[in-house]
């Protein structure tokens, strides 16, 4: 099924979280979007599993990567 108003259609998270670091860096994530995860010894394997299974964590970071405009 096609999604073409979905900015986040066939974007994996890993893509996401590794964008949003590549562009805030992870002191700059964590102060966006106030997560242990980000915070304390953060990594894209250990985010993607903490967002995984937690939902509104996982809105928040989608939500940031479609406000920042970094899927262009």
């Amino acid at each position: 099924m096609s999604q073409p108003n979905n900015p986040l259609h066939g974007v994996t998270l890993e893509q996401i979280v590794t964008a949003l670091v590549d562009h805030f860096g992870w002191p700059g994530l964590a102060k966006q979007i106030d997560i242990n995860c980000f915070k304390t010894d953060p990594s894209v394997k250990s985010s993607l599993k903490f967002l995984r299974k937690t939902p509104w964590a996982r809105q928040k970071v989608e939500e940031l990567y479609v406000a920042t405009k970094l899927y262009q």
